[in-house]
């Protein structure tokens, strides 16, 4: 019988992506999700019955233990940008990755794949950052030879960073950043993947920081994107001190709006924002994998085209523009 790898958060924007790469090398997989129903569309992944979404809370014991059940294998990627409810930080990022663990070991499940972060630190000024770090502790605690990845932030197809700021020019003459000259590693979504199914595989263990072939400012990013969806729109730096106040003031408005406004930044986001998010010069990467990261405008035009002016037909519209002035 096939082998079976169960993906905690596995129809999220990584996690759909390390489905797809386990059902080609054959692998049944199991993705565990908050609603099967919204993670209906992995089952294509695989043939019939390889790929199934299952209910699973990752804050309950029982409901982990019960989706692991006979795995071979095990990856979580689940985790927040925003505490929401019952899901903090410390409930999904270090106790969730915790139990996850634990159980793994447990169960003598044979390799676990952890998705974390890079800026993992428990002496970040940021929640996000210190209980990414304590979920990392927890998982090497518990499961020593499991493989943890670090990644830059990541981008693709269904991204919430290119996409969203993106989204904004098509409303906004400008885009205001906190943290303007912070420096990112943007990395390709499918690499991050191809990286996780060798921690699942046995190929490898230990801790990857993963960053694609570019280090950018975010201002250097958010410049980037406008030249590929034609758009010409003022890049605004807010200082620090201001991107407080506005996380404050919209903390304030998403919670008597009942979350109907969203706040486009949190304060933990802002402090998150003060370090830069790029591979560490001592630390093992892509190249101890054997992988050769994507590079950044290989992929987003392929995606956000949606945003030019004119979409698709973006580009002939400029060519015949260009016929007629001849």
């Amino acid at each position: 019988m096939s082998k079976l790898v169960t993906i905690y958060g596995g129809s999220g924007f990584v996690g759909r992506y390390i489905a797809r790469r386990m059902a080609m090398q054959g692998w049944r997989v199991r993705v565990a999700v908050r609603d099967p129903n919204e993670a209906l569309f992995v089952k294509p992944y695989g043939a019939v019955g390889q790929v199934e979404p299952v209910f699973c809370n990752v804050r309950d014991d029982a409901s982990v233990a019960a989706v692991m059940e006979s795995a071979d294998a095990v990856v979580n990627c689940v985790g927040i940008l925003a505490e929401k409810g019952n899901n903090t930080f410390k409930a999904v990022q270090s106790e969730g990755a915790a139990r996850i663990a634990r159980i793994a070991a447990e169960q003598g499940v044979t390799s676990l794949v952890h998705i974390s972060a890079i800026g993992a630190d428990e002496e970040s000024d940021s929640d996000y950052a210190k209980t990414k770090a304590a979920g990392e502790q927890a998982v090497l605690d518990a499961f020593p030879n499991a493989m943890i990845l670090r990644p830059s932030i990541i981008f693709g197809t269904e991204d919430e960073f290119f996409n969203r700021f993106a989204g904004m020019t098509r409303t906004s003459p400008v885009l205001p950043l906190v943290g303007a000259d912070t420096k990112f590693q943007p990395v390709w979504v499918d690499d991050v993947a191809q990286a996780a199914v060798m921690g699942v595989t046995g190929k490898a263990s230990g801790i990857y920081e993963l960053g694609g072939p570019d280090v950018m400012t975010f201002r250097e990013l958010m410049s980037t994107m406008l030249r590929i969806i034609n758009r010409r729109r003022g890049i605004i730096g807010l200082p620090f001190w201001l991107g407080n106040i506005l996380a404050t003031v919209m903390g304030v408005v998403q919670a008597v709006s009942l979350g109907i406004v969203k706040a486009p930044i949190t304060k933990d986001q802002v402090a998150n924002l003060r370090s830069d998010n790029i591979v560490s010069a001592d630390a093992k990467g892509f190249a101890d994998l054997g992988i050769e990261p994507t590079d950044l405008e290989a992929v987003l035009p392929d995606y956000l085209w949606r945003f030019r002016p004119s979409g698709q037909y973006d580009a002939i519209k400029k060519s015949a523009k260009n016929l007629k002035q001849a």
